[in-house]
């Protein structure tokens, strides 16, 4: 089955700009592109289940509407440029200085390969997903209250590192699209890494069970053979009680564990922990700020410079979180490769 095709066709209609709630047949028709999707981006063996589809159905109805509710977001691009540095405040905030800004784009590879493209060139920008990490730190600082100056206050500090562009592409459209495509992709890789995780696990139990079994007939054989006449039969008697119980635990567990993995009804379960429950693997948090221009969160009576803005995260699972932005990129912006090649030199 052609990925890529059910891959446009599930994007486009729950993160194309005409994605709207569809009539029963066209619902039921994303429900089944979905379900696919899903079962031959995790595991196509799951078809030989007669009743897959159905099984899914539930999960797959759940993801389908948080998806939408996450397409609805707002994500109006930013401008990336040295002159929007100083008058835009997430631009402010996202950036140490406004030379940092044109610097970004130059190094993007991909950017600048979609800029050799006549089409892309002659239309003077292009669109991305900008991610970065946020870290929050309490430091000591200065603070005025009137007249009074204060020193060693508490202050909580924001500050976002490791920018990278991803998707570059010639709208805005398609970089949402391809922001859709990241989402489905972790879902799934989710789904197939409690499977990985099982497997690895039985595997692991498995090897234990094995030594076990061994280290176990070594001592009978121990106590029964010659040594046993030199060796404490109570100690060695007790050992041997130990390892048992210890083999018959493993057992019990490599048992179960392997039940987890080996059967296609439990690559089905593994799916449904996931899609049923789609909120707590990727999500879209908006959360204000207000910053200082040294990016010290601050109070709405703060007497000079702020930022206030809007952030966007995106929850990955597993308590990983990504500030996001599309963001617009001028061709205008970005340095003459040349000039990269020059600054590189000088530090080699």
């Amino acid at each position: 089955m052609e990925t890529s095709s059910l891959f446009d066709r599930v994007v486009a209609a729950l993160f194309g700009r005409e994605a709207a709630h569809a009539g029963d047949a066209e619902e039921r028709q994303l429900v089944a592109d979905m379900t696919e999707l899903v079962v031959e981006t995790v595991d196509p063996r799951i078809r030989l289940q007669s009743r897959y589809a159905g099984k899914l159905e539930d999960c797959v109805r759940k993801t389908i509407s948080h998806l939408r509710a996450m397409a609805r977001e707002p994500l109006e691009p930013l401008l990336l440029t040295r002159a929007s540095w100083s008058d835009d405040p997430r631009l402010n905030a996202f950036f140490a200085s406004a030379d940092d800004v044109p610097a970004f784009l130059g190094r993007s590879k991909e950017l600048r390969e979609l800029f050799r493209e006549p089409s892309n060139r002659e239309s003077g920008e292009a669109f991305a997903l900008l991610a970065m990490k946020r870290e929050e730190r309490t430091v000591l600082g200065v603070q005025q209250h009137g007249d009074t100056v204060q020193h060693d206050v508490p202050q909580a500090t924001v500050s976002f590192s490791g920018h990278r562009l991803f998707a570059p592409s010639a709208t805005v459209d398609a970089t949402r699209l391809e922001v859709g495509r990241r989402i489905i992709r972790r879902l799934a890789q989710l789904a197939l890494k409690r499977i990985v995780d099982l497997d690895m696990k039985a595997a692991a139990l498995g090897e234990r069970k094995a030594w076990l079994g061994a280290r176990l007939r070594l001592v009978k054989l121990a106590v029964d053979g010659a040594a046993g006449l030199l060796e404490d039969t109570a100690q060695t008697r007790s050992q041997i009680a130990a390892l048992e119980r210890e083999l018959n635990e493993t057992v019990h567990d490599y048992i179960e564990t392997k039940a987890g993995v080996a059967t296609l009804d439990a690559y089905i379960r593994h799916i449904d922990a996931v899609f049923l429950h789609p909120d707590q693997h990727v999500s879209l948090k908006r959360t204000p700020l207000r910053l200082s221009r040294m990016g010290v969160r601050v109070e709405a009576d703060h007497p000079g410079p702020v930022n206030e803005f809007v952030m966007t995260e995106l929850a990955i699972g597993e308590g990983v979180n990504v500030v996001i932005a599309i963001v617009r990129c001028p061709l205008a912006e970005m340095p003459p490769e040349e000039d990269l090649l020059s600054k590189a030199e000088r530090y080699m």
